[in-house]
C-alpha cells in the first residue's frame, strides 16, 4: 500500500541495477508519477535472476512497480531527443530526471538549456564519475574484515546490498527536497550522489572514522556479538536458534530477569571490578555474561524461551528463513498493513510490499504491479509529450518506440499475455 503525499511530481528514470530503481521505485510509493525509460526488448536487468518459469525477473519486477514504463531506442537520434523533451516537459509537475546511466545527451547543462529549473538526480560509482557497485564499494569500507569472522585474508562479505538500499533512499529524499524547494524558488536543481560516498559517510556517521584517525584501532571481528553493549545469538534445546540483545539499560535489566540471573551477573561484576549497568562493561564481558544466558536458553526449548522473553519484555528475535517468515511471521503478510497481494503479469499473483512509511490519517493506495515494457508508451507520447496519432503512428513505424508487444516475454510462447 502506497500514500500519496508526491502527488502532482513527475520523474522521468533512465536506470538500472539497484540504486535508481529503488529511489525510483520510493518516489512512486509516495505518490510521484515515475515514468521509466526501457530499452526496446529489455535493458541489461530485465532478466535478472531469480526468474520465474515463463523467464519473467522476479529482481527486476521488485524494483519497478508503480511506474509506467515508455520503451524507446535510446540508441537513436529520434530516441534520445523524444527523453529529452520528456525529461523536460513544461508545467510544475515534471522536469524531473532520475539517473544512472550517466550518459552525456542526458546531462544537466544541456538538459537545463531546455528547461531552466530541472531537477536531475544522477547516482555514480565514485565521486570522479568511475565505476563501481555495491560490492566493489564495500569491500573499501572495512566492514568484511570485521563481520563475521572476517580476517585480512578471508574477508566476509555481507549479502544485502546496504549502500544501494541507502544511496536509494538518499537519492529519492533529495528529489523529494529539490522538488519542494522548486515550488518555493522557482530554482532547479543538480543532484549527483555517489554510491561510494554514501558508504564512507555512513563510516562517519558511526563514528568509525574519528574511532581510525583519533583512536589508532580497528575494530576487531566479533562473530555474532554485538559491538558496544552485549548481544549474540544462542540455541534452544530444540535446534532454533535466536538473538538477545541488551543495548539499553532497559533491555539489559529484562534479559537479567528472563534468565534468572541476576545472582550470577552480581558475582561476576565483583570478580571482574566491572559495572554491568553500562555498556561497554557488558560488552567487556560479553563472554562470562554469554556462558550464563547460553546455558539458560540451551535448556529450553523455543515455545518456552518465547513465553518468558514475552514476559519481560526481552529484546530478541528468531533466526529464519524467508520462507519461514511467510508461513509464520504475521510481519509479512496480509496482516501488516504495508503488504498485499498484487497481480504481476508473467509472475502471478504474489505478496508485495508498498512503502514501509505508515502515515495515520492518510489514505493509503493499492501498490501497482510492475508494468511490461512499453506498456504506457502511448500514454506517455499523446498525454505528456502531445502527440497526435499520426506522429505517434510514425515513430512506432520507424521502430524508434514500442508498446508491450515487443516485450520479448510476449512472444516467447510461454503463458505471458496483457489479460
Amino acid at each position: 500500500m502506497n500514500v500519496e503525499l508526491l502527488t502532482g511530481l513527475r520523474v522521468v528514470e533512465s536506470s538500472a541495477f539497484i540504486a535508481a530503481p529503488l529511489a525510483g521505485m520510493t518516489l512512486a510509493q509516495f505518490g510521484a508519477d515515475v515514468i521509466r525509460i526501457d530499452m526496446i526488448g529489455g535493458g541489461i536487468d530485465y532478466a535478472r535472476l531469480p526468474l520465474v518459469a515463463g523467464g519473467r525477473s522476479l529482481y527486476w519486477t521488485g524494483l519497478n512497480k508503480g511506474k509506467r514504463s515508455f520503451a524507446v531506442d535510446i540508441r537513436r537520434p529520434e530516441g534520445r531527443e523524444l527523453v529529452q523533451e520528456l525529461a523536460t516537459s513544461p508545467g510544475q509537475q515534471g522536469g524531473v530526471l532520475l539517473t544512472n546511466i550517466g550518459v552525456p545527451w542526458l546531462g544537466h547543462e544541456l538538459l537545463s538549456k531546455r528547461r531552466s529549473d530541472l531537477i536531475s538526480c544522477t547516482i555514480e560509482g565514485n565521486p570522479d564519475g568511475s565505476t563501481a557497485v555495491d560490492y566493489t564499494v564495500n569491500c573499501a569500507t572495512g566492514f568484511p574484515f570485521i563481520t563475521g569472522p572476517g580476517t585480512r585474508d578471508s574477508p566476509v562479505n555481507h549479502v544485502l546490498p546496504a549502500w544501494d538500499l541507502a544511496c536509494a533512499y538518499q537519492a529519492a529524499f533529495a528529489i523529494a527536497a529539490a522538488a519542494m524547494n522548486r515550488v518555493r524558488t522557482g530554482k532547479g536543481a543538480e543532484l549527483r550522489l555517489a554510491l561510494s560516498d554514501v558508504a564512507f559517510s555512513a563510516l562517519s556517521h558511526l563514528g568509525m572514522l574519528a574511532e581510525a584517525e583519533l583512536l589508532l584501532q580497528e575494530r576487531p571481528a566479533l562473530g555474532n556479538y554485538l559491538y558496544g553493549a552485549f548481544g549474540r545469538d544462542f540455541g534452544t534445546q530444540d535446534g532454533h536458534r535466536l538473538y538477545v540483545a541488551g543495548i539499553s539499560l532497559g533491555q539489559w535489566k529484562s534479559l537479567v530477569r528472563a534468565c534468572e540471573m541476576q545472582p550470577a551477573m552480581d558475582r561476576l561484576q565483583s570478580q571482574l571490578g566491572l559495572d554491568f549497568t553500562k555498556e561497554g562493561d557488558r560488552f567487556q564481558a560479553r563472554e562470562v555474561i554469554a556462558k550464563e544466558i547460553d546455558r539458560w536458553v540451551g535448556s529450553r526449548t523455543i515455545a518456552q524461551v518465547r513465553h518468558t522473553f514475552d514476559e519481560h519484555s526481552v529484546c530478541w528475535g528468531q533466526y529464519q528463513t524467508v520462507q519461514q517468515a511467510l508461513a509464520h511471521d504475521s510481519r509479512v503478510s496480509s496482516a501488516n498493513p504495508i503488504f498485499e497481494r498484487i497481480h504481476t503479469l508473467g509472475v502471478g499473483t504474489h505478496l508485495a510490499s508498498g512503502t514501509p512509511v505508515r502515515l495515520r490519517g492518510q489514505a493509503r493506495h493499492p501498490t501497482a504491479a510492475a508494468p511490461v515494457l512499453g506498456a504506457h508508451t502511448d500514454e506517455v507520447l499523446m498525454d505528456v509529450l502531445k502527440l497526435d496519432s499520426a506522429a505517434v503512428g510514425r515513430l512506432y513505424d520507424a521502430g524508434v518506440v514500442a508498446g508491450p508487444e515487443r516485450d520479448p516475454l510476449m512472444s516467447s510462447g510461454q503463458p505471458f499475455s496483457l489479460a
